[in-house]
Order: structure tokens, then C-alpha cells, then sequence
């Protein structure tokens, strides 16, 4: 995935962009940046994240960077934000997204015969670069973003810092948030909402799906009005965003408790203790404690001071072995107990599966998994955060697979709690993955606990449906 974060200020914004991109952070671990207006030039720092948090390998930048206007970003891909310079003038840029017709929109662009692209590692072209190549086909910033916004299959949500003020696109459907705060003296614009308190800014607008914004250290001006169609990505809530980050007014702490509390109204096992997988399932876990009146505890623990993510690493063998590494037992709360354990999702289950062994290598009786979203079927072509080779990856894919003898023509039974197909596909994944039982939320129940209308939410990865 990856974040952004834009300050405009009537003095020196430099340290609220700092702080504010820095809030970012679980949203990617390869790259950050940040890119300031002095008043006469742009003042850019990009540097590789991977192995050190944002704050500490930015700190020694601050003294270099000074001005009233400026735009940061963390990613799990390219390096941004970019400096470019053309017929729209000299702007920095940065993106969050993702481009599935890349390659298609970089031919149109070079078939021109004036165009190149600067070439990331692995023969990559980067994004951000193709975007903006696609607004400097444009007559003005409005027609460039909006040409770019519908050239696009995907999605992409975008900061522009000019001379004049910072330009904030949404994502055609809105499948990422895009929300302004706003202080004495200073606007800012922001991915996550949980950024504002600690830095004195209370929310000001929330953009709509496909909106432009003109952010200035003044106020804000529209550019283009919202589209009426919203796709919000379901996963903010689920996993993804912070827990004290809100989107389109809905909290997602809250919605993790009305979340787990659906699953134990819908659940008959028998537990002696509730337990969240750290960090994005706990919220989920003590919702379905405090329904079902089965107390909540810890029988792991996080070490956070080395691992603080679990997906850190490029290599998925390596991602394994950190999210063994970090989680240490409590084997007196473990031993004998039967334990229920509430996650955000279930995608490979090889994290999983690994857990509940350590559970029961210190003696567990019962290893109870209930997964608080429904099996992922598909994978997203809208975002980055669930990007994989394949959709076999997907253990959820793996068992159709397997069931089945080969790729079925349609999955739409397996999508559906009430089928027999889905119930063998459950049955498999539990044995495979040891549990003494597995449930996962229904779709409904989810969206309920989203509290946005139905249609507002993207749930292809759970049933297909665009």
C-alpha cells in the first residue's frame, strides 16, 4: 500500500509534514519522502525505509528543509514524491494506488516519440511518473487530473504540491480515502484522519470519490466535484487503517468492536479465553469478548522493539519466519485452555498455521480461529495492500482447487455461506491448517459493522463483484 500526507501554511510546515507522514507508516515499509516549497524551488528527501522507521532516517533532513507548503509519503513500492517540470510548470507529485494497464498507458505515452521514462529496479517504470505524464497531456491541472483519473483502470489517489498550493485528487470511486484538517494558520490533507489530534488539527472536509481540491495555506477550493459512485475499500476497516482513523464518518476501532461482537452472536463454541492475532485483529477479538462474556487475554505477545511488522520483509519465506519471531507465548494463560482466536482475515494461512502450533506446543487443548472478514475468493485489482503472484496464494484458492481437481468456471458457491461447496472449501482449510474449528464473518454482517450503505463498498476480493 502507501500513504500521504500534504501540510500549506502560513509559516514553516516542515515539522507537521514530518509528523504527519511518519503517521503513515503502517501503511508502508519501502520508501519514504518528502518534498517542500521554499517560496522559490523544491527541496526534496527520499530514502529506503525498509530497515529503519521513517522519523529516525528523516530527522537529520529537517534542518536542510524549510518552507510553507509541502507534501510527504510513505510506500511499499516507488520512490516518491517526484520533482517534475513541464509545460504545467515545476510541481512535485505523489501517489497511492494502483495501475493495472500500466505498460498500455507508458506505449500510448511513448509512442509520441518525445517521452521517456526514468526505469526503476527490475525493469519497473515507476507509477507515479506515468501519471504524471498522463496529467501533462492537459491544458491546465484540473483537465490533466481528470484525464489521468479516467485513463487509469484501477485506482489512484494523488498530491500535487505547486507554487500556488497543493492539488488533492481522489480516486475515481473513492476506493481510498482522501481527508482535509485544519488548524490556525494551517491546512492539511491526509490518507489517515488519526494524524490531526496530536499535531492541533480538527477534520475540515472529506473529499468524494473522484473530487479535486485546490489546498492552499487560506483554505481549500474545489476544482471538480465529487462523482456519485463510491467504491470505499471494505479492508480500511477490517485491517489496513488505523484503528483511531475514521473514513466517510465511520470510526475503525468501533467497527472492529460491532465487527467481533457480530461474530460471537453468531457463534455456539465454547471458549475459556478470547484472543486477538496482534495488532489488527485484537479490536475484533475484544468485541466478540465483550458479546459473548468470555473473558479477553493475551496468550502472546508482540515484540515490537525489532518486529514491528510482519510483512516487512520482500520475501514471503522471510515474512514467515519474522511473524514466528516475534510472537512470544505466555504458556501459564496457553496450557489447557481452550482458546478462540479473532484475525482480520485469513490469506495464505501459513502465519496461521504456524501460530496455532505454537499454541498447541505449549499444551493448548483447543485452538478456535474465527476470521472477521469472509475467505478471500479473489484478489484485489484495485489496491496494492493484498497484491500477490498468484491468486493461488490464496488459501481459500488452494482448496478450491483441490476440491475441485482444477479451476472451476465459476467460484460464485463458494462465495455463498449457505452452499455446500463452501462449507467442504471451510472444512478443508481447517484441517489443513489444524484448527479445532474455524468460522469466518459473513459478508453482511461486515458491511453492517462498516455501517455505510452496501453499494458504497468494494467486496471483490470476497465475491467478484466490480
Amino acid at each position: 500500500m502507501g500513504g500521504l500526507f500534504g501540510v500549506a501554511s502560513k509559516g514553516n510546515c516542515v515539522m507537521d509534514l514530518y509528523f504527519g507522514t511518519d503517521y503513515h507508516s503502517h501503511l508502508g515499509t519501502s520508501r519514504g519522502g518528502m518534498a517542500v516549497w521554499t517560496g522559490n524551488s523544491f527541496v526534496r528527501s527520499i530514502h529506503n525505509i525498509e530497515n529503519i522507521q521513517f522519523r529516525a532516517k528523516f530527522e537529520n533532513d529537517l534542518s536542510g528543509l524549510e518552507g510553507n507548503m509541502g507534501i510527504g509519503c510513505i510506500s511499499d513500492n516507488e520512490a516518491q514524491p517526484l520533482l517534475v517540470y513541464s509545460h504545467l510548470g515545476h510541481y512535485a507529485i505523489t501517489t497511492v494506488g494502483r495501475i493495472n494497464n500500466i505498460q498500455n498507458l507508458a506505449n500510448k505515452s511513448l509512442a509520441k516519440k518525445n517521452t521517456h521514462f526514468l526505469e526503476m529496479s527490475r525493469g519497473v517504470i515507476n507509477p507515479t511518473e506515468v501519471v504524471s505524464s498522463l496529467i501533462d497531456e492537459g491544458e491546465s491541472f484540473k483537465e490533466g487530473i481528470q484525464k489521468a483519473q479516467e485513463a487509469i483502470d484501477g485506482s489512484c489517489t494523488m498530491l500535487i504540491l505547486t507554487s500556488e498550493g497543493i492539488y488533492a485528487a481522489r480516486d475515481r470511486f473513492g476506493r481510498t480515502p482522501l481527508i482535509v484538517g485544519e488548524k490556525e494558520g494551517a491546512y492539511c490533507v491526509s490518507f489517515e484522519s488519526c494524524a490531526f489530534p496530536n499535531m492541533g488539527y480538527q477534520m475540515k472536509y472529506e473529499l468524494g470519490p473522484g473530487e479535486t481540491i485546490l489546498v492552499t495555506p487560506e483554505g481549500i477550493e474545489k476544482i471538480s466535484p465529487p462523482r456519485e459512485k463510491m467504491k470505499i475499500c471494505a479492508f480500511l476497516w477490517v485491517y489496513y487503517g488505523y484503528p483511531s482513523s475514521s473514513y466517510e464518518g465511520m470510526n475503525v476501532e468501533v467497527m472492529r468492536y460491532r465487527n467481533g461482537a457480530a461474530l460471537a452472536r453468531n457463534d455456539d463454541v465454547e471458549a475459556d479465553l478470547i484472543a486477538g492475532i496482534p495488532d489488527s485483529g485484537i479490536a475484533h477479538a475484544i468485541g466478540y469478548s465483550n458479546e459473548s462474556r468470555v473473558p479477553y487475554g493475551r496468550p502472546f505477545i508482540k515484540y515490537t522493539p525489532t518486529w514491528a511488522r510482519s510483512f516487512m520483509p520482500q520475501d514471503q519465506n522471510i515474512r514467515n519466519l519474522v511473524a514466528r519471531m516475534k510472537l512470544i507465548p505466555i504458556t501459564e494463560l496457553v496450557a489447557e485452555k481452550r482458546i478462540l482466536f479473532c484475525d482480520d482475515s485469513i490469506v495464505r494461512g501459513t502465519q496461521m498455521r504456524e501460530t496455532t502450533e505454537l499454541l498447541y506446543n505449549c499444551n493448548a487443548k483447543e485452538v478456535h480461529i474465527r476470521s472477521a472478514c469472509p475467505p478471500l475468493v479473489f484478489g484485489c485489482k484495485y489496491l496494492n495492500f493484498s497484491r500477490s503472484n498468484s491468486e493461488m496464494d490464496l488459501v481459500a484458492r488452494r482448496a478450491i482447487r483441490d476440491l475441485e481437481g482444477n479451476e472451476p468456471a465459476s467460484l460464485d458457491e463458494y462465495c455463498k455461506p449457505d452452499s455446500e461447496k463452501y462449507s467442504c472449501m471451510i472444512d478443508w482449510i481447517k484441517m489443513r491448517l489444524n484448527f479445532t474449528t474455524l468460522k469466518y464473518q459473513s459478508l453482511y454482517d461486515m458491511l453492517d459493522a462498516i455501517g455505510l450503505p452496501w453499494d458504497n463498498v468494494c467486496t471483490y476480493c470476497w465475491n467478484g463483484k466490480e
